[in-house]
């Protein structure tokens, strides 16, 4: 039988350094496996830093003595609606209101502007987004998106007026925080609407997601899709706007912010309390923006 022990050639020398050098190699590929797979539970889960949709429906214009009708839109092509609104009707209005609210809740958190609307003789029409309150399901990426918010407004806009026969030149959108910078992108690509109200708009929108500690690890900025730029939306803008800000504190002159500066065509800032329609000069900043329309 042959000896394997005495054959030269059965376990040949190999160096401390290669082993050292193919276990490196080994450990930084283990390493860059881990961290793409960061990277792939990030892009797919970060969205949570920024939306917080909510489903069950609390409140209603009902609930404070306004009548109002749910409407289901928006259908599939199995018939199969995907967006709920609210239609808020007033005798003798001039205008509609389509309302686009945050990120946050839905529209149970809304009840109280939309009744200071209201109460300014508008007609309203607030939307829930897909994911959010009653509306359908997101069928796509199966999570909230600027892209799917946008489509959302468009198909809200359409039913004004195609389904409801309202003329663009009579509906003002009216978007707050974040829904304030996706109003901004609509009506900077619908010149022929009324105006545009901006609701404390954000001009970093995803500063959330960056300030995030998991953000160091992984090239957000690559991975998070959604900007809602405010600026590159407020320089494109048509149509007259009225932004709503915090009254700043004492002895702090109020500085418009850099969006609010690239606006090129008719706009007016107004400093209001927070939030804007317990502040006793809203109901007469909007009427006075409104009369000039």
């Amino acid at each position: 039988m042959h000896d394997l022990h005495n054959s030269p050639g059965a376990f040949p020398n190999v160096s401390v350094r290669w082993l050292l050098g193919a276990s490196g190699i080994v450990l930084l590929g283990a390493i860059f496996c881990a961290w793409l797979t960061l990277c792939l539970l990030y892009w797919q889960g970060s969205w949570q830093l920024l939306y917080h949709p909510k489903a069950a429906i609390t409140r209603t214009p009902a609930s404070i003595g306004i009548p109002f009708e749910a409407v289901h839109f928006a259908a599939t092509e199995t018939g199969t609606t995907q967006l709920t609104a609210w239609w808020i009707s007033n005798q003798n209005s001039r205008f509609t209101v389509l309302y686009l609210h945050g990120a946050d809740g839905n529209l149970s958190d809304c009840v109280d502007i939309l009744a200071a609307l209201h109460r300014q003789n508008l007609d309203v029409f607030a939307i829930d987004y897909r994911g959010y309150g009653q509306s359908g399901p997101i069928r796509e990426a199966g999570h909230p998106s600027e892209k799917q918010f946008r489509q959302d407004a468009e198909w809200a806009l359409t039913w004004l007026t195609l389904t409801r026969k309202i003329p663009a030149k009579s509906i003002v959108v009216f978007g707050a925080d974040l829904g304030a910078n996706l109003a901004a992108e609509l009506a900077a690509d619908h010149s022929e609407l009324a105006g545009v109200i901006l609701d404390q708009p954000l001009q970093n929108p995803i500063a959330p997601v960056l300030r995030d500690s998991r953000s160091r690890l992984v090239p957000a900025h690559l991975l998070v899709g959604d900007r809602y730029d405010l600026t590159g939306a407020a320089t494109k803008l048509r149509v007259p706007s009225l932004w709503l800000f915090d009254e700043p504190l004492p002895k702090e002159p109020g500085t418009p912010p850099e969006a609010y500066k690239s606006v090129q065509t008719n706009k007016t800032l107004a400093w209001l309390n927070r939030p804007a329609l317990t502040d006793p000069h809203f109901g007469e900043t909007l009427r006075r923006w409104l009369d000039d329309l």
